[in-house]
């Protein structure tokens, strides 16, 4: 597991060198610094990888008492989505329902802070981050030119279209393509089958015991449910 974790290191270094070139080349047009944390507000599904990743660099770079604290956060977090969705059990899993239907547990108008915020405004965990994490600020252009995500931070590119600029592309379908590659690795050594996508959300990922939950059991369920 800890050469699959840095491999996945590695892909996330990859992006945040694009990142950092695109802010750097385009200038005072992008806001984000350390500190802003507009959009760290609501839920938004990681795969289970990023949720892995997230939950090893949690418990082994965050002190004992800030990790009960938040972790409190977390279960707080989950009554609510219990609420919505009573069967959201362990492992936390979403795909047992259909995508469209994850939409009930993350509402557009959820501005609660993600439960990693510490009270500067910055990250607790910010090396371990999700892809998505990383990602958000800047619209996705292939070096085609196809854009693949055409939303951007508000406080970015104030009056410019930044669609229209050649400086912030980069290869995402490769990106794209080796982070599947690396969560199918991933969920074959964690429940001995293969799955395409298995996906959770940030409070979750920190409650789930990756080490001790009994994936190969669970695996059948889940199999079985979907059969």
């Amino acid at each position: 597991m800890n050469e699959l974790f840095q491999q996945y290191r590695a892909l996330l270094a990859r992006v945040d060198t694009w990142f950092s070139r695109s802010a750097a080349t385009v200038g005072s047009s992008v806001h984000c610094t350390a500190g802003c944390s507009d959009c760290c507000r609501g839920l938004f599904d990681i795969t289970l990888l990023d949720a892995a990743y997230l939950n090893y660099g949690f418990r082994t770079t965050v002190a004992k008492p800030l990790r009960e604290k938040v972790l409190a956060r977390c279960r707080r977090r989950l009554r609510q989505l219990r609420s919505r969705w009573p069967e959201f059990g362990r492992p936390f899993v979403l795909n047992y329902r259909p995508e469209n239907d994850w939409e009930q547990l993350m509402p557009d108008d959820d501005e609660s802070p993600c439960v990693l915020l510490g009270d500067d405004g910055r990250c607790l965990v910010y090396d371990h981050r999700p892809l998505t994490c990383r990602l958000h600020g800047l619209p996705l252009i292939a070096l085609t030119g196809e854009v693949l995500h055409d939303e951007w931070c508000t406080l970015n590119f104030v009056g410019q279209n930044p669609l229209a600029m050649p400086q912030l592309r980069e290869d995402f379908p490769a990106f794209f393509y080796e982070e599947g590659r690396l969560g199918r690795s991933f969920s074959a050594q964690l429940t001995g089958t293969t799955f395409d996508e298995l996906d959770t959300f940030i409070p979750t990922a920190l409650l789930i015991d990756f080490v001790r939950f009994d994936w190969r059991t669970w695996r059948e369920t889940y199999r079985a449910y979907h059969e």
